[in-house]
């Protein structure tokens, strides 16, 4: 069983920084990709970030040279540094793993998900 649970979320004004936490129980050695997603209200969840096991990264254009993920497995941790944030930025962002689970036998994907935290971009 593996629960992730996101912290650093909060208000901040237009070109500050947060960084988003999301702690991993169980071993973050079992999870494979993991992720940021981020909602706004009346907008489709979007991807904002992924990192492989192996450590290569992809970011939504909307945010490359803005945010940086990391993955910190010494201490089950998934990070998104956010910096120059925008009001665009507001959303819930949520962090997700990638897992394998087997189920009668047969290998199958399984993601899981955090409960969200909330980032608000005053102007």
């Amino acid at each position: 069983q593996v629960q992730l649970v996101e912290s650093g979320g909060g208000l901040v004004q237009t070109g500050g920084s947060l960084r988003l936490s999301c702690a991993v129980s169980g071993s973050i050695f079992s999870i494979n990709a993991m992720g940021w997603y981020r909602q706004s209200p009346g907008k489709q969840r979007e991807l904002v970030a992924s990192i492989t096991s192996g450590g290569s990264t992809n970011y939504a254009t909307s945010v490359k040279g803005r945010f940086t993920i990391s993955r910190d497995n010494a201490n089950n941790r998934l990070h998104l540094q956010m910096n120059s944030l925008k009001p665009e930025d507001t959303a819930v962002y949520y962090c997700y793993g990638d897992r394998s689970v087997v189920a009668g036998g047969v290998p199958i994907p399984f993601r899981s998900w955090g409960q969200g935290t909330q980032v608000t971009v005053s102007s």
